[in-house]
């Protein structure tokens, strides 16, 4: 898609939604609640589903499957994340309240940079088609990884801060507390921050560490950037509705690494596929493209979109009736407890904001040590 016309239009729109979003957020400060999530979950992914028929009929050059594949890849990857979105937030002890500006702000970074990650990319695979056998080979070692990852040990991993943030704190004091959700605040002479922007830091950051395979996925379902950028954006706009609609349901959620696994595997191998069907390395083949069979736009959304269905299936049904899930969920909302216990025992602190436990000094996960 190289329609100036098109491009204008939808970052206009995707800006103007992420605009909507935040003036949402910012006049009332609140937790959602199931049906609110329910309701902007479903708002969201409708104008997906608009954007894509629109532009299908409006534009010859948009490839509608492309862009629906692409897009539920990078929604059911974005599930995935939510797992330590949801640690972060845990440890940081955020108030419900403040989780959505959190994950908006994050949300919006992320979406910066993976808009520089992807027109890299794009110009890369254009000028070194090497890369289609890279991005294969790495999303099929990265599946590999995921298959065997154990999800109850990675729950329980102490969560260790990164570089981002540690630079953040070696450039700023940090405060005790929340401060009603401000980022910035002056206390005694000193401009200090508050653990609100060390979040906000851990969330954007961890989100890019994660476009490090969803990024090469999508590739391996299109080559246009317009899409790759689109599916991408859409898939990030509804999730901080997203991450209160399921954050109960994700310790049931105990099969989705085996699905995730199993999608980027088959998009890896999509990829290594189209190279060799594409190829003129001199090592291979002797330059000549090779006569294999491609995957299908088609065929690539119908697997997805199975193996999503069979993984969610089949976790449901496997952790049915457990009752220690509730006691997990019940821990994962540490943040609300904690703000009710200050509250009570301190009407300063309630009046400031709920200080994290070591939210100064502590330790929070690595990202990156979830792939």
């Amino acid at each position: 898609m190289t329609d100036p016309l098109v491009w204008t239009v939808t970052i206009a729109l995707i800006v103007g939604l992420f605009v909507f979003d935040f003036a949402v957020v910012i006049r009332k400060p609140h937790e959602p609640s199931f049906k609110e999530s329910v309701a902007w979950s479903l708002f969201y992914i409708a104008v997906a589903v608009v954007f894509g028929l629109v532009l299908h009929i409006w534009h010859h050059e948009f490839v509608t499957g492309e862009f629906f594949a692409g897009y539920i890849t990078e929604k059911a990857l974005s599930v995935d994340n939510l797992f330590v979105f949801l640690v972060i937030m845990t440890r940081f002890a955020v108030p419900p309240k403040y989780r959505s500006r959190v994950l908006l702000v994050g949300i919006a970074v992320a979406l910066v940079l993976r808009g520089i990650f992807i027109a890299a990319g794009a110009a890369a695979l254009d000028a070194f088609s090497v890369l289609f056998y890279v991005f294969g080979a790495f999303l099929i070692y990265t599946a590999w990884g995921l298959a065997r990852e154990n999800k109850d040990e990675a729950g329980d991993e102490e969560y260790e801060e990164g570089r981002l943030v540690r630079m953040v704190r070696r450039m700023y004091p940090v405060t005790d507390g929340y401060r009603e959700g401000k980022v910035f605040v002056k206390e005694a002479g000193r401009r200090m921050v508050t653990p609100m922007l060390l979040v906000m830091v851990a969330i954007g950051s961890t989100d890019v560490l994660f476009a490090l395979d969803s990024i090469p996925a999508i590739f391996g379902l299109t080559q246009d950037p317009f899409i790759v950028f689109t599916a991408n954006a859409f898939a990030l706009l509804g999730l901080r509705q997203l991450y209160f609609l399921v954050q109960g349901l994700l310790q049931r959620l105990v099969y989705l690494h085996y699905g995730l696994a199993a999608i980027l595997a088959f998009i890896g191998v999509k990829l290594v596929l189209h190279a060799l069907h594409e190829n003129n390395l001199s090592f291979i083949n002797g330059g000549q493209p090779i006569h294999v069979p491609e995957i299908s736009t088609g065929l690539s959304l119908t697997v997805i979109i199975g193996i999503l269905a069979v993984a969610t299936v089949a976790s449901l049904l496997a952790t049915r009736g457990k009752r220690e899930l509730a006691a997990e969920v019940k821990l994962e909302h540490g943040g609300e407890a904690l703000e009710a216990t200050q509250g009570t025992g301190d009407g300063a602190a309630a009046d400031q904001g709920v200080a994290a436990p070591d939210a100064g000094s502590g330790h929070a996960s690595s990202p990156d040590e979830r792939r």
